[in-house]
């Protein structure tokens, strides 16, 4: 990925060098790209599952069947740091993983019922971002 490739994402992403991320999620289908450019802006290695630190952004890579998304958003967000937000990459319509798909009234719903707001919704490729912010922090 270019330079500029990177700084796009990141600047999208809202991710600046020293930030904590984390990726919850990941699996063969998820957009390596977006992970190496996090990775780049941040200057760090993106934490993985395991790992109990606070984090600025959270990436959790999410597909339909993966189990439920509001227990899902529920468990990553004890992650989270002040002023913390979840990214959610869903397979956006029309993509190679177009029958992983979470429609929109979905993430819509499970983010309210977790207590998050959709503050953004941006295309990353075959990839579908959603930003979460915790409504009451």
């Amino acid at each position: 990925m270019s330079a500029t490739g990177v700084d796009t994402y990141a600047s999208r992403l809202g991710v600046n060098p020293g930030d904590v991320v984390q990726e919850i999620g990941w699996d063969e289908d998820a957009d390596c790209a977006i992970s190496e450019a996090i990775e780049d802006a941040i200057g760090a290695e993106l934490l993985d599952e395991d790992v109990d630190e606070p984090c600025d952004t959270i990436l959790l890579w999410f597909r339909d069947g993966d189990g439920d998304l509001v227990d899902d958003l529920v468990d990553v967000s004890r992650g989270l740091g002040p002023g913390g937000r979840i990214w959610l990459m869903t397979p956006g319509a029309g993509s190679a993983a177009s029958a992983g798909v979470v429609p929109p009234s979905e993430i819509a719903e499970s983010a309210q019922l977790a207590g998050f707001t959709q503050t953004k919704a941006d295309r990353f490729g075959a990839w579908q971002a959603s930003c979460l912010t915790p409504r009451n922090r």
